[in-house]
């Protein structure tokens, strides 16, 4: 038994040191790619989930995983309800088959140990995220007859939350991946005021819980409370009438113009300093173009009466800012705080 054990021993530490020599830190372009196809694949994803969302076909089938207690249901394509819905649940099905490869991929070809760790953490979530839209609909009244729907819906907004969470997982996997992370020196050799990173990540939270009221107000049909824009159908800024519906749009409404205060800060320290100016100018220009689209399309929701695909698009635009104001704050990861 003693010389299995050492066998055994003599074995794993073979297996480690090969794994150490074939572990690197260097450019794997391969990956690299692989992580940015993973990442447009996930936009997509959450178009077809806002989209279900947004024509509300979340329920179009009453059972999860199977849908009509099948992989493939007859005629799903024929009803716009269950082809929103299923092609969801498909893209879903193939980003965890990918993230499954991705993180082997990774594991086996990474030597940086915490970008291993993001990878392991992005599979983790992917599959939190399956649960979490599975016990919405598991939850839904029609399927348990409840009084109500809330705890359905607070599964939901909980869903349409970790999506944006996961795209920000996503998008740093492939940054730090990136050719342009692996080999860019001039960052280490600046140091950065740490007021700037503070921002960053204030402006993050900010558009966070910005999300966070977009998705309550999505899924408990308050995006027409306050049916006129930029104000009241009484022609004031402030509703003369208040009850819950009306009040969380209404919140909606001043968090838009609060990220935009605070995105107009943090821009204001970026390009007040000559490093961060010339590595992230690109960064802070998708920044504005993507709160100036958003506060158009928010508009656009109302002004079209909830278009469906103005919603979705309002919707994902969303997450993408989130996902833009994190690149831009992570990368100044890549310099030293002052």
């Amino acid at each position: 038994m003693l010389i299995g054990a050492e066998t055994a021993s003599r074995g794993c530490n073979v297996l480690r040191d090969l794994l150490i020599q074939y572990r690197t830190a260097t450019y794997k372009p391969l990956m690299a790619w692989s992580y940015f196809f993973a990442l447009g694949w996930m936009v997509c994803l959450l178009y077809a989930g806002g989209f279900t969302t947004s024509i509300k076909a979340g329920m179009a089938f009453l059972d999860w995983p199977l849908s009509n207690g099948s992989l493939n249901p007859e005629g799903w394509m024929q009803h716009p309800d269950q082809l929103a819905e299923h092609s969801h649940r498909l893209l879903g099905m193939v980003l965890g088959l990918l993230a499954l490869i991705l993180f082997m991929w990774t594991w086996l070809r990474e030597s940086r140990t915490w970008v291993r760790a993001l990878a392991g953490g992005f599979v983790l979530l992917v599959i939190l995220q399956g649960l979490l839209g599975g016990v919405r609909v598991l939850f839904d009244w029609q399927v348990t007859h409840a009084a109500h729907n809330a705890l359905a819906q607070t599964f939901a907004v909980l869903h349409a939350c970790g999506a944006a969470l996961l795209l920000c997982l996503l998008v740093s996997l492939v940054v730090v991946n990136s050719r342009s992370w692996i080999e860019y020196q001039t960052g280490l050799e600046t140091a950065l005021p740490s007021r700037m990173r503070r921002w960053g990540f204030i402006l993050c939270l900010l558009i966070f819980l910005q999300l966070i009221v977009g998705a309550v107000m999505r899924h408990y049909d308050a995006a027409l409370a306050i049916p006129t824009f930029p104000l009241t159908p009484e022609g004031t800024l402030l509703p003369h009438i208040w009850n819950l519906p009306i009040a969380v749009h209404f919140i909606h409404r001043i968090g838009a113009l609060a990220v935009c205060l605070v995105l107009l800060i943090f821009i204001g320290h970026v390009v007040s300093y000559a490093p961060t100016r010339q590595a992230l100018g690109k960064g802070i220009f998708g920044l504005v173009l993507l709160v100036g689209l958003q506060i158009f399309l928010g508009a656009l929701v109302i002004w079209t009466v909830k278009n469906p695909y103005a919603a979705t698009i309002h919707s994902l635009l969303g997450a993408l800012l989130l996902a833009c104001a994190w690149t831009v704050t992570l990368w100044m990861f890549r310099h030293r705080i002052a």
